[in-house]
């Protein structure tokens, strides 16, 4: 990569456009960027990376501030940069991310970032798109931004850490700069191989843990496996084994006394039952012999009882038709005072008794007579009722036909008063219409109104924010440039005091760190008071802060000024009170106009329904008086009816007041003659029945023995005492065989001579026995249990840990081999694969650096690449020292001096460019650029610099060198001269 010419504008402290031309610049491979503190001098560097890459090295990309704050308003930051990368000429354009004023109104807006590439050699696509050109980038430069920087563009002060790091600080640099992702992906791979790996083992082994459970639950143990799991397992086996065999020998001894036991108990217990069953039976015959003469006279009461059966049954139904015969007469009484008290003629003959078939012939003669005038009357009482509907009808109509005569008035004067109402319809539809069509109009206008009084109202509120927040502003850019300021002079002053606070530290005889002399003819004065290095972190901080501060109200500012305009384009900077009142009466002609929309549809039916109005009301009219006439010609045949139907039924009548109660009169007669006559047939009956029952019941007593029919009646029992006896004999016949049958039984005979006999003795001790018997089942039903549980699990555990040692076996080969990798384990120097390649980087650069440092010191000192494990678990392989072959020592670079720091410094810079370079494919890089530390050399160490720089530029590559020594200056005559001023930086080409 070669630079052509560089161009910036606005950019940093850079508020005009500036101009380097690199290739007169570098026309002797070799050239000095040199100003005051705060100049600009590393804001050149930054333009040439933010041409590439699109931001610029370390913290100061973080900020996010390149627009110069010396440029005027307006003012487009602008870097453009003519290279030539990968034999391809081209120039590149970039703006970064801006913040500028709004053209119209108060506030600012946010510019996006924008970048172009140009081939300049006429060949390929030009490009504006930003991801694209840093493909290009990368792709042409062969490295990343990180890796420019470091190679590139040496940093002030970075090597300087990177020498005297540790070794996991000097890897993440190294990781920046080399791509280990795929050692990184290897090491991954593994380390997810090993879990998975250990998850399937944990998962197989899961099955043997839970069969060691399974054993030691079947085994009755609490506590885990004592040895290996097989052999503990056959171990515990065994003991089930023989616990069994003893627990089924305990078990047949004590079946076989449980056995004896149950037998004696057995044999006690039925003698003892002969005995009480010998002792019921004497019991129960006494009582037998002692109740005969009691059976005697029951059983005579029973052969009675048997005899009056029959001729109780039928002095049943004698009283049955004794009380029939009496019922009877008393309803026959009942029903010939009813019919007395009708009034009716005297058909009856009370004083002769039964009624003779003349009496009943008369009466049934009557009663037909008064049912024939029943029948008669009810013709004419449905005569009545349709006289009495056509009254109602008559009078129904007369109410219709005087509504329809009012209908009839009505509709004429409807018909006078109807082009009034459809003139007055026509001229509302068409308001309701007008206020349709107008309603879309005045809703826009409503939306605007409403829109522009609510942003007036915002906009009141947006200004006060805006003119506090630009208060705020003033006050924390004046904080800023404060602050900048007092950093910027401690700087100057800690520059020119630093001379002195070396000298300062001098005693007599000790070594000067600078030039090793032990003698100090003229050590440096300083006029100034001295500034510390945390005086300049503590200012330095407040800067930051200070910084972070405005960008913080700046960006509020922003915000702010935005919504402003925002509001202003939708008329918030009108007049408040003018904007509500317009939204008002916008608000109410909506609703107006909302209202009489709304009857569009209702009018358009009405004017339509008055059109057809006249017509139907014509028709209306002549309906009507058609139904007026025939209703009146209804009414005419009506009156007629009823007319004639009421002079039949007053003839009818008589001397009753209506049918209803000549009806009612005739009906009462008949009904109760016919009672009485009914009633009167009944009693003969019953009297007749009464009679016949009479004489059966002295038949049936003298048949059954009997000398009358009292004495019969006398011996009836109820059924219910009857069984009572007979129930009573039998059980006393059925106890005394009962018990001469226990008595006769061979059994009882043989214990005739026994009284007592003792039973609970042996109950108790079968029931000891029986308990040893249960006992002894448990036990030897668990211990076999026991044992087929453990003979199941034991087989399945030795085929699941035999079916789990391969597996075993391979996964710790692989566990032991993802540690190795993973610098872990056997791994004695702690190296991961990720580290063992930064290593071999690392002594790649050490190896190419200490060419470079051996030159420069004069053969004295060169690099020490070491890959020792770190203390304390620290990965190995990135140890880095320096052996001093004056001494033959090999040290800490931490123990050089500052001058021998920068040469080593800038050493591990040139080699590490080297290897970058090999890493990226061999690219050329024919400029870069060295930040500062030359201040620290003496005339003769920096005469052996020069001579490497020299050889650096030999080739064509160009050499830029940034730096505040004076000395530079006279051995370098191609300079670039960045000026600080109070409206900006400026620069000065000054070609050898």
């Amino acid at each position: 990569m070669r630079l052509h010419k560089l161009e910036v504008s606005s950019f940093g402290p850079f508020a005009d456009t500036v101009e380097v031309d690199f290739d007169r610049l570098g026309a002797d491979g070799l050239f000095l960027l040199h100003g005051d503190t705060g100049a600009g001098k590393t804001t050149i560097l930054d333009a040439v990376a933010f041409a590439l890459y699109g931001r610029v090295p370390g913290a100061r990309n973080e900020g996010k501030r390149l627009l110069s704050d010396h440029a005027p308003a307006g003012s487009v930051p602008r870097v453009e940069l003519e290279a030539t990368i990968s034999g391809r000429r081209i120039k590149l354009v970039r703006s970064p991310e801006y913040s500028r004023p709004k053209k119209r109104g108060t506030g600012s807006i946010t510019e996006n970032a924008k970048a172009t590439l140009t081939w300049l050699d006429g060949r390929g696509e030009n490009l504006s798109r930003i991801p694209d050109i840093g493909d290009e980038i990368n792709r042409l430069m062969g490295m990343s931004a990180d890796q420019f920087f470091q190679v590139v563009l040496l940093p002030q002060g970075e090597f300087a850490k990177f020498l005297r790091a540790e070794s996991d600080e000097r890897g993440k640099l190294l990781e920046r700069l080399f791509d280990t992702k795929r050692f990184v992906s290897v090491e991954a791979w593994f380390d997810a191989k090993r879990k998975a790996s250990a998850t399937a083992l944990a998962a197989r082994e899961q099955s043997v843990r839970l069969l060691l459970a399974k054993v030691e639950t079947a085994a009755g143990l609490e506590v885990g496996a004592e040895a290996h799991p097989l052999e503990w397992s056959r171990k515990l086996l065994a003991e089930a084994q023989d616990t069994r065999d003893t627990s089924l020998a305990e078990l047949v001894t004590a079946k076989d006394a449980a056995a004896e036991a149950n037998r004696v108990l057995t044999v006690a217990q039925r003698t003892a039952d002969l005995v009480a069953r010998r002792n019921r039976a004497t019991a129960e015959l006494a009582a037998f012999n002692t109740g005969a003469a009691q059976r005697a006279v029951i059983g005579a009461e029973l052969e009675t009882a048997k005899r009056a059966l029959p001729v109780a049954a039928v002095a049943g139904d004698v009283d049955a038709a004794g009380l029939h015969l009496a019922a009877a007469l008393e309803s026959m009484t009942a029903a010939m005072s009813t019919y007395s008290a009708t009034g009716g003629p005297e058909i009856f003959v009370p004083e002769v008794w039964p009624p003779t078939d003349d009496e009943r012939q008369r009466v049934v003669a009557r009663i037909r007579t008064w049912r024939d005038e029943i029948v008669r009357l009810d013709a004419m009482a449905e005569d009545a009722r349709r006289a009495d509907a056509a009254e109602a009808e008559i009078e129904k109509l007369g109410v219709r036909r005087d509504a329809l005569s009012e209908r009839i008035d009505a509709i004429a004067v409807e018909r006078t008063q109807l082009p009034e109402m459809v003139r007055s319809a026509g001229q509302r539809l068409e308001d309701a219409q007008r206020a349709h069509a107008a309603l879309p109009g005045l809703e826009a206008a409503l939306a605007k109104a409403s829109d522009a009084a609510a942003a007036a109202h915002e906009f009141v509120s947006l200004r006060a924010q805006a003119e506090k927040i630009r208060v705020q502003v003033l006050d924390a850019r004046d904080a800023h440039q404060s602050a900048r300021g007092r950093w910027l002079d401690l700087v100057q002053k800690r520059i020119e005091g630093m001379a002195a606070e070396l000298a300062s530290s001098l005693a007599p005889g000790d070594p000067c760190q600078v030039c090793g002399s032990r003698e100090h003819p003229a050590p440096a004065q300083s006029d100034v008071v001295t500034v510390t290095e945390p005086d300049l972190e503590v200012a330095s901080a407040a800067e930051r802060a200070a910084e972070k501060a405005l960008s913080m109200v700046v960006d509020r500012q922003v915000t702010v000024d935005r919504d402003i305009d925002r509001v202003i384009a939708r008329g918030g900077d009108g007049d408040v009170a003018e904007l509500d009142r317009l939204r008002a009466a916008a608000r109410n002609a909506v609703d107006e106009a909302t209202h009489s929309a709304g009857q569009v549809g209702g009018l358009a039916d009405k004017l339509g329904h008055l059109n057809e109005r006249d017509g139907e009301l014509q028709q209306e009219s002549a309906s009507l008086t058609a139904e007026l006439a025939a209703l009146t010609e209804r009414t005419t045949t009506l009156s007629a009816t009823v007319e004639q139907i009421r002079a039949a039924i007053v003839a009818a009548v008589g001397e009753d007041s209506t049918i209803a109660a000549q009806r009612s009169r005739f009906e009462r007669l008949a009904s109760a003659a016919s009672a009485a006559s009914e009633m009167r047939d009944d009693a003969v009956r019953a009297q007749a029945r009464s009679a016949e029952l009479s004489t059966k019941l002295a038949a049936a007593a003298a048949a059954a023995g009997f000398d009358s029919v009292e004495a019969a009646i006398e011996g009836v029992r109820s059924p219910a005492r009857i069984a009572a006896i007979e129930t009573e004999l039998a059980k006393a016949r059925d106890l005394e065989m009962a018990a001469r049958t226990v008595l006769d039984d061979p059994e009882v005979v043989a214990v005739s001579e026994v009284e007592t006999v003792d039973v609970d003795g042996p109950r108790e001790r079968a029931l000891q026995c029986a308990e040893v018997v249960n006992s002894a089942v448990a036990a030897a039903s668990l211990a076999e249990n026991r044992v087929s549980d453990l003979e199941r699990f034991s087989g399945q555990l030795e085929k699941a840990y035999e079916a789990v040692a391969p597996e075993r076996e391979l996964h710790d080969e692989l566990a032991a081999l993802a540690d190795v990798i993973a610098g872990k384990g056997q791994n004695s120097r702690k190296m991961s694969l990720r580290a063992y390649v930064l290593a071999s980087r690392l002594e790649e650069i050490a190896v190419s650096a200490s060419v470079r440092l051996q030159r420069m010191s004069g053969g004295r000192y060169e690099f020490v690449h070491s890959d020792e494990a770190g203390s304390r678990g620290r990965r190995g392989g990135l140890g880095l020292d320096i052996r001093d072959d004056f001494t033959g020592v090999v040290r800490s670079a931490k123990t050089l001096s500052g001058g021998e720091s920068f040469l080593a410094s800038l050493s591990l810079a040139l080699g590490l460019a080297d290897v970058v370079a090999a890493e990226s494919g061999g690219i050329v890089l024919d400029t870069m650029f060295i930040d500062e530390g030359f201040g620290t050399l003496d005339a003769d160490t920096l005469d052996s610099v020069m001579a490497v720089l020299d050889e650096l530029r030999d080739g064509g590559r160009v050499v830029g060198i940034v730096s505040h020594v004076d000395e530079m200056r006279q051995r370098i005559p191609s300079r670039l001269h960045v000026i600080r001023g109070r409206a900006g930086s400026s620069v000065k080409v000054i070609a050898g």
